[in-house]
């Protein structure tokens, strides 16, 4: 079935399509960015794909970015915005280039440092909305979904610490989701990417509290998941496979404004002590959550399992398909795998305590209970 171009406004607005990149200029204009900077990774600035969108925006480039970005690379940013007289941002590439974009955006025109704002309490109030720049989204991963998020993940260096900037006014006020960025993906990224998009569907259907319209962009997202990924995995030039993990990693930004979980509680730690790939340290954790929580989601989860179609709809059956996808994708069983030691499991769990995302656990999710979650995860014994 051949792809359709759609137009959506919700949570913004999303032009959605084979080769709609080309319309990146006229998306600018139409937001009135007449100097926009594009914002991208040192691997991507390096591709056609760049150069075109570059062309087409009529932009300047700013590609120094870490894979788990900094706040010294935001500060670069800035002060290349500054200095260039840029009007708004192009946010382009995976998630580290969508964070890095979007908290450019922010900080553009804020008075107070970065850390000021991260997200804490009310801590956004401190933000002066006026001094938000607008910004243009356009993935070229099926992952994070950063595109259609109101936060950035930044790591502060100094405290060793993954911190969350936010701001309700941060999502871009137009996303380009063109599945023809994504066909160069090689399989590993592809998966990694993907599971991802899982981790944030499944954590935001699993968070506690009412938030019917959440749960049932999650579960969708997870159907098309459950029924996609491995296909653009094993056929990477499936331009409707593609689209459809596109999708999906959308919705499961948009879904996780109901919460997160210990899943991300942990997996931000992780990144930031040794810098793993975000997507495949979440989906190392997942069954050790999953089974960690099983008190608390089993009912939800055998629902769960019975709309994205498994044989056995129950909670163990959801289980060994989370087990089952992950061999198939070629994703490590154990946090060892990672490079994850004994020596760094307090403090993952002290940190993982901390984290914003722990509060939205389905169960109590506290440094004793991180702990006992690393181990099981350390041994791969679901």
């Amino acid at each position: 079935m051949a792809l359709p171009h759609a137009n959506w406004t919700y949570p913004t607005a999303i032009r959605f399509g084979a080769g709609r990149v080309a319309e990146l200029g006229e998306a600018c204009r139409a937001l009135g960015i007449e100097r926009p900077l594009l914002v991208t990774d040192p691997a991507l600035a390096k591709l056609p794909m760049t150069a075109a969108a570059l062309a087409a925006a009529g932009a300047k480039l700013f590609c120094d970015i870490h894979a788990n970005p900094v706040g010294a690379d935001v500060e670069a940013g800035l002060a290349a915005y500054r200095e260039g007289g840029h009007d708004g941002v192009v946010a382009f590439g995976g998630g580290s280039a969508l964070d890095v974009g979007k908290v450019i955006a922010f900080m553009s025109g804020q008075a107070r440092p970065l850390w000021d704002f991260e997200d804490k309490e009310d801590w956004s109030s401190r933000a002066d909305p006026a001094g938000i720049a607008p910004i243009v989204a356009v993935p070229t991963t099926a992952g994070t979904g950063s595109e259609v998020g109101r936060a950035g993940v930044i790591l502060d260096q100094d405290a060793g610490v993954k911190k969350i900037i936010f701001h309700p006014k941060m999502m871009p006020a137009v996303v380009i989701l063109d599945p023809e960025l994504t066909l160069g993906l090689p399989p590993h990224v592809t998966a990694a990417t993907g599971m991802d998009a899982l981790s944030h569907c499944l954590e935001a259907y699993c968070a506690p509290g009412f938030h019917p319209m959440a749960d049932g962009i999650a579960a969708e997202g997870m159907a098309l998941i459950a029924r996609w990924l491995p296909r653009a995995v094993e056929e990477g030039g499936d331009i409707e496979a593609r689209g459809h993990m596109l999708v999906a990693a959308a919705m499961g930004a948009t879904a996780f404004q109901k919460g997160l979980g210990g899943m991300h509680a942990l997996s931000h730690p992780i990144g930031a002590l040794l810098g793993t790939h975000h997507g495949i340290t979440n989906a190392v954790l997942m069954p050790y959550m999953l089974a960690f929580n099983r008190d608390a989601i089993e009912e939800r989860l055998a629902r769960l399992a019975g709309y994205i179609g498994l044989e056995d709809s129950s909670f163990e059956g959801f289980l060994a398909w989370i087990v089952a996808l992950r061999r198939r994708l070629a994703i490590p069983h154990s946090l060892a795998e990672l490079g994850v030691s004994a020596a760094d499991l307090e403090r993952i769990a002290v940190m993982a305590e901390a984290d914003p995302s722990a509060s939205g656990n389905p169960l109590p999710f506290d440094s004793a209970a991180a702990r006992r979650v690393l181990e099981a995860a350390m041994a791969g014994r679901v």
